[in-house]
């Protein structure tokens, strides 16, 4: 994970907010499947391995699997958070080996109404990838549009890493503050109950950073995993000023993803994730 990630302006970010190039419909990507790179994001927490298990009994042709904690996180530190991410080099180093460039289209599923799969749109986005988009509704979609499904590994030849710059758009904890001392609003996208500190399954403290609002990221998707309308995503940030700086957080960095996503959708710019979140936050607590 870099030493300190700083609150930086979005150079090389391509987060569009047009859900025409961040999604793409199932019969879509069975149209434009050999035109694709294909990543499969599926994860359960609290069951680590569920994710490769059923990459291994079934996926879309030609999709390589990337893991949550192993390929999407760092190893956990003393801070961080439960999910650090991982250094630029060895993320972008990981998509080189699956032959992966900048400009390659990227499309990315997951089956939990985009927990993981917008951690990897936000990732490969903020480091420069300008092709990704989310299989709108995620594997369910794609079985039920009669998507073929296969378990033979796809063969991808690696190619030359690009250049590496760092994540835009992100904070640790001291430009979170920074950030906080500039007036910017905090967005915490956790469930209301842990939000408001009534329960607290994973981190060792309940309850929110002050001053945040809560945004559920579970309202940015139906049930089944389908993008709200693009209309839907803006109506749901009625409060935020045009231009308004924002910081966006959940428990460990992964879900925030899902609300920036639908932020994105909604037009807003100026978006940061706090990538520690709240068990970074947590962790700083007694010191």
């Amino acid at each position: 994970m870099p030493a300190a990630l700083q609150l930086v302006r979005a150079v090389t970010v391509h987060l569009m907010n047009d859900s025409s190039t961040l999604l793409i419909e199932a019969a879509q990507l069975a149209a434009q499947l050999d035109q694709c790179s294909v990543i499969d994001c599926r994860f359960e927490l609290g069951h680590a391995g569920s994710g490769a298990d059923k990459y291994a009994q079934g996926h879309i042709p030609g999709a390589a699997y990337l893991h949550l904690e192993e390929d999407l996180s760092a190893p956990m530190g003393e801070h961080g958070g439960r999910h650090p991410l991982p250094a630029a080099e060895v993320f972008m180093g990981r998509l080189a080996g699956l032959g992966i460039e900048l400009e390659t289209p990227l499309v990315v599923y997951d089956d939990s109404r985009c927990a993981f799969a917008a951690r990897f749109w936000w990732m490969a986005s903020s480091l420069g990838y300008t092709n990704v988009r989310l299989l709108n509704g995620g594997w369910a979609a794609w079985l039920e549009n009669g998507g073929e499904v296969t378990q033979q590994l796809p063969e991808r030849e690696a190619v030359a890493m690009p250049s590496v710059s760092d994540y835009s758009n992100c904070v640790d904890i001291e430009g979170l503050r920074a950030a906080l001392g500039r007036g910017a609003l905090l967005v915490d996208s956790r469930e209301e109950r842990r939000y408001l500190g009534l329960e607290e399954p994973i981190d060792p403290v309940a309850g929110h950073i002050p001053g945040a609002l809560n945004f559920p990221w579970q309202g940015v998707t139906d049930e089944k995993g389908r993008l709200h309308s693009d209309i839907h995503q803006a109506e749901r940030w009625p409060q935020l000023e045009p231009g308004q700086e924002l910081v966006v957080y959940c428990g460990s960095g992964v879900t925030a993803c899902v609300n920036i996503l639908s932020l994105a959708l909604a037009g807003r710019e100026n978006v940061f994730l706090y990538a520690g979140s709240w068990s970074d936050w947590c962790s700083y607590i007694d010191e």
